[in-house]
């Protein structure tokens, strides 16, 4: 049997919520960091936002971000999502295993 997409919602909320109050999440958001910044992909998308906003009139901080989002989504390197998404899902299973 599947689960309900709000009861999907709600367990991602409490994993979510497991994560912060233990600091897990903040490293993860710190690895992630790291490994975006030792590829170049943080200055690489740095350099894309700053020659946006150059060319555009009027300058738009809405549209800069809607389309730098979109771009930094898609660009982040497979190697890199795939040891991410292992490190949470390693985390989740232990949690469960508990």
């Amino acid at each position: 049997m599947s689960k309900s997409s709000s009861e999907t919602d709600e367990l991602y909320t409490q994993i979510h919520r497991r994560m912060v109050e233990s600091g897990e999440w903040d490293r993860f958001l710190r690895l992630l960091s790291s490994k975006l910044s030792e590829h170049g992909w943080s200055d690489e998308l740095c350099h894309r936002a700053k020659e946006r906003a150059r060319v555009m009139d009027p300058l738009s901080f809405r549209t800069v971000l809607e389309e730098i989002s979109s771009h930094a989504q898609a660009t982040v390197p497979p190697p890199i999502r795939r040891e991410i998404t292992n490190v949470i899902r390693q985390y989740v299973k232990d949690q469960f295993e508990k």
